[in-house]
């Protein structure tokens, strides 16, 4: 069985850095609720498709139908007369959008081979009449052609925005380290030495609640002084800190699932000082 104090210590820093990850991703959404960058993702995605970095083309046209953003008015006019932004769009009412905005005469399908021809941009013209020629006329398939083209769009865009939320999770990582002061190397020193430091932790945290920032801060983290003074001990600092925030990139769940299973073995027998009596030396005891 694992040494006591090397449980305590792993159960130490995997509650630092799950309580850190945690807390992260619930910063993280919030910003990308509040400035809106799913939706400013997804329509910056659309206009790259279209070929319409302008929004004064087939883009501007696609965001004024009703399938797609049913809560305007229809009459945009440009891109910042834009009031609301879908965060999602359905592959398939991508495509019916798109279709109803091509035909000249809405709903005659007959003529849609000719509305595609005859559209102004060279690029989206072709991969339309692509489409349309592998559908063979059948105006079913071309709108799920649509819809599949749609989707492999959309999976670019996604692989945008993780990089995007990677580059904020660094960020936001790499700041919370600082302000907080969170060193792994002074944190594994400390616990090391006084890993009864982390024998209060006895849950896996599930949201950022006060008990859980409680739980953080009780263990070896935060400024003692401030501003550190820059010497070789402030470079090791920033070396704990980028450590840090490395391992809260590995995301909470994994850092939850690890403090999860470091908990049951911790929980498979007693601790060594309660497992056997205290007992003092013969030299010790009295007569």
């Amino acid at each position: 069985m694992l040494n006591s104090s090397v449980l305590e210590v792993a159960i130490g820093i995997s509650f630092c850095y799950a309580a850190l990850a945690l807390t992260v991703s619930t910063v993280q959404e919030a910003l990308a609720s509040l400035l809106h960058l799913r939706a400013h993702t997804l329509l910056d995605g659309i206009k790259t498709m279209l070929n319409d970095p302008r929004f004064n083309g087939m883009a501007r046209a696609l965001y004024s139908h009703a399938l797609i953003n049913p809560h305007d008015d229809g009459q945009l006019a440009t891109q910042g007369s834009l009031k609301h932004k879908p965060s999602y769009i359905e592959p398939i009412h991508f495509a019916i959008a798109l279709i109803d905005s091509i035909q000249r005469i809405p709903g005659k399908i007959d003529n849609l081979a000719h509305d595609i021809d005859t559209l102004r941009d060279p690029q989206l013209r072709r991969a339309l009449q692509g489409i349309y020629l592998r559908a063979n006329g059948d105006f079913k398939l071309f709108e799920d052609g649509v819809a599949a083209w749609f989707d492999s769009a959309m999976a670019r865009v996604s692989g945008e925005y993780k990089r995007r939320a990677m580059l904020v999770s660094v960020l936001l990582s790499l700041l919370f380290a600082v302000l907080f002061n969170i060193d792994s190397i002074h944190l594994f020193k400390t616990l090391w030495q006084h890993p009864a430091l982390a024998a209060q932790i006895t849950a896996v945290p599930t949201a950022a609640d006060p008990e859980t920032i409680r739980l953080m801060f009780s263990l070896p983290i935060g400024w003692e002084k401030f501003p550190p003074v820059f010497d070789g001990a402030f470079l090791l600092q920033i070396a704990g800190w980028l450590i840090t925030a490395a391992s809260a990139l590995f995301g909470a769940p994994f850092w939850f699932s690890t403090l999860q299973r470091i908990m049951q073995l911790r929980g498979t027998g007693a601790k060594p000082d309660e497992a056997l009596p205290v007992t003092k030396p013969a030299a010790l005891r009295r007569p």
